[in-house]
């Protein structure tokens, strides 16, 4: 992914306003990021932390969602799948609720899946970072094809948002 500046991000969102926009926490220090190794951008508000925010370059335009997801619950120390890596986790997937763009979402319409809490899903494919025994299924696909994989899955995600 290519590095993108704050503004860049803040332009990016299409399921919230610019007002809301212009307010959410954006990470500090977006120069340190590993953005060779990431598909999209993600992150959790540290002053909300029912908030996360993902942004992925698509068609060369960043795109951007504000998700909503619950705090953990006792309940949440199962395990689950990331709908987007794929990904297995014991507590680590967390159900992340956009709000529809445009008048569907004015509406109080939303759209939902399950992604990874910490939004790493591009570092898990890549194995520069562990969920743990089991978390990635043995595939027959290259790296290169369970990254498309993922930028796919998150495309679908971002498509469902603001159909």
């Amino acid at each position: 992914m290519k590095p993108l500046s704050e503004r860049e991000i803040r332009a990016a969102f299409v399921n919230c306003t610019k007002g809301e926009a212009k307010r959410l926490s954006v990470p500090r220090h977006l120069a340190d990021q590993p953005w060779d190794d990431l598909d999209y951008l993600g992150w959790r508000d540290p002053q909300a932390h029912d908030r996360a925010y993902l942004v992925i370059t698509l068609d060369d335009r960043p795109t951007a969602l504000a998700l909503r997801c619950p705090s953990p619950a006792s309940w949440q120390t199962r395990r689950g799948m990331c709908s987007m890596c794929l990904t297995a986790h014991t507590g680590g997937v967390s159900l992340m609720v956009a709000p529809k763009a445009g008048k569907a979402g004015q509406q109080g319409n939303s759209v939902g899946t399950y992604i990874c809490s910490d939004l790493a899903c591009s570092l898990y494919v890549r194995g520069k970072k562990d969920a743990g025994v089991g978390a990635r299924l043995h595939e027959s696909l290259t790296l290169e094809e369970k990254i498309q994989r993922t930028v796919t899955n998150v495309a679908a995600f971002i498509a469902e948002v603001t159909a």
